[in-house]
């Protein structure tokens, strides 16, 4: 499947949705001509020249749309990130223009039973320590459940 057709389902998901969570983001770049067989060798000896286009950032076209700003839907991002944690989630949390962002040291945690969450939100951040990652994704659901009346009725 491409990014375009996840980002086909997630609008149209987001239609009757109150919570879009992106735990993941499809790849940044697509090939600008995608070739549908292998691209093989042509004798020159030189690598093929590959020229890509952006793909359209699914989680910044929600959170900017109307059901977003209408506060009908709450818009979760993720960050994984290998250095500089609270500084990078807080700067994409302001980009996306999201209620929360959820943040943490990838690199470290890929392929471990365990992780440790960092929240980031209008007024500050708070860590959710080191545990299960199923019980981090209970208490991330639980935050959100939290957070969710008082943000729609602002």
């Amino acid at each position: 499947q491409s990014a375009g057709q996840m980002l086909e389902a997630a609008v149209a998901a987001s239609r009757e949705a109150s919570v879009f969570i992106a735990t993941a983001a499809v790849a940044d770049w697509r090939p600008a001509t995608p070739n549908a067989q292998k691209i093989k060798k042509d004798g020159s000896g030189l690598p093929p020249v590959l020229h890509f286009v952006e793909n359209t950032d699914i989680l910044l076209t929600l959170a900017q749309g109307e059901r977003a700003r209408s506060r009908k839907l709450y818009c979760v991002g993720f960050a994984a990130e290998s250095e500089n944690l609270l500084a990078h989630a807080r700067a994409k949390r302001e980009r996306k223009g999201i209620p929360l962002l959820v943040g943490n040291i990838g690199p470290l945690t890929f392929g471990q039973d365990d992780n440790s969450l960092l929240l980031v939100d209008a007024q500050g951040e708070r860590e959710l320590p080191q545990a299960p990652k199923l019980a981090l994704a209970r208490a991330l659901v639980e935050e959100i459940a939290t957070r969710l009346p008082a943000w729609s009725n602002a």
